[in-house]
């Protein structure tokens, strides 16, 4: 079995404190091969959170890889945002904007869905479609297949973000291209489930996790997701944290048989804590 964590939407400078050290608890309590990290780090891409961020990658007790958000790019220094967007991203958390870790079970693929022209909304471009394809569609028929970007491909009515452009074409793309998983971020909300918009019994399936440590909660929780990846099935766990304890705990649970065409739901979401 692989196990992976994915976390998302940080934002050191309004992250909660108190936080920081039940997250690393859960984290090491899950005993993970890799976390994966969705954009967002920071709140306003300031030198001193990106130093708190990169504090707690190193404290990860297991392998990390990360791609920007759009949090992650200055706001207010209008040239820094044009000429250099990713300068400070770079320096503090890695030079790779879009890094990977491969083997024979999985292949976790990041994309950058920035768009520095933009204060919010993000974009999927064809040079990344035409990477993330080449690397899905060459490797082995049973591997598990997962990209992971900050902005979502798709997202509920009521969001009041405008969606990423060329999320629909590119979404089609990648249900072609042998994609297993989308793991995204920006939301502040959980979401473990086929597309919506999908018609084929199997396919991709989008994984949403909420902030794992920012006060800007927009009525969920604090949260995390673990996945576990074996031959046959793939279990996604929502950890949340529990404002008695501040201690992360096992909430919705939900299965997905993989198939030869992607992965179809094998049991609904059960909740462990209420």
């Amino acid at each position: 079995m692989t196990r992976l964590i994915h976390l998302s939407d940080l934002h050191f400078g309004r992250a909660r404190p108190e936080l920081l050290t039940p997250l690393h608890q859960a984290i090491a309590d899950a005993e993970p091969d890799l976390v994966i990290v969705s954009g967002d780090l920071t709140q306003r891409a300031r030198s001193a959170e990106f130093r708190e961020a990169r504090a707690f990658l190193d404290r990860l007790p297991a392998p990390w890889l990360s791609v920007p958000g759009n949090h992650d790019v200055p706001l207010y220094n209008l040239g820094e945002r044009v000429l250099r967007p990713y300068r400070k991203y770079s320096r503090w958390i890695s030079p790779v904007l879009a890094p990977a870790y491969i083997d024979e079970k999985v292949a976790v693929v990041g994309c950058n869905t920035v768009d520095p022209h933009r204060h919010q909304r993000g974009r999927i471009r064809s040079r990344d479609l035409d990477r993330l394809c080449r690397v899905f569609c060459e490797g082995p028929k049973d591997r598990l297949n997962i990209l992971f970007a900050h902005h979502p491909f798709e997202q509920e009515d009521d969001v009041d973000k405008s969606l990423m452009k060329h999320a629909a074409s590119g979404l089609e793309r990648l249900t072609a291209c042998n994609t297993h998983v989308v793991l995204s971020g920006h939301l502040h909300r959980w979401r473990a489930g086929p597309f919506l918009t999908g018609t084929r019994s199997e396919g991709p399936v989008q994984i949403h996790s909420g902030t794992s440590l920012s006060s800007r909660l927009r009525g969920e929780v604090n949260d995390f997701a673990r996945l576990d990846v074996t031959a046959d099935t793939l279990d996604v766990t929502r950890m949340v944290v529990q404002d008695t304890t501040l201690a992360f705990d096992e909430a919705d649970r939900i299965r997905f048989r993989r198939g030869p065409s992607g992965l179809s739901t094998l049991s609904e979401p059960k909740t462990q804590v209420a």
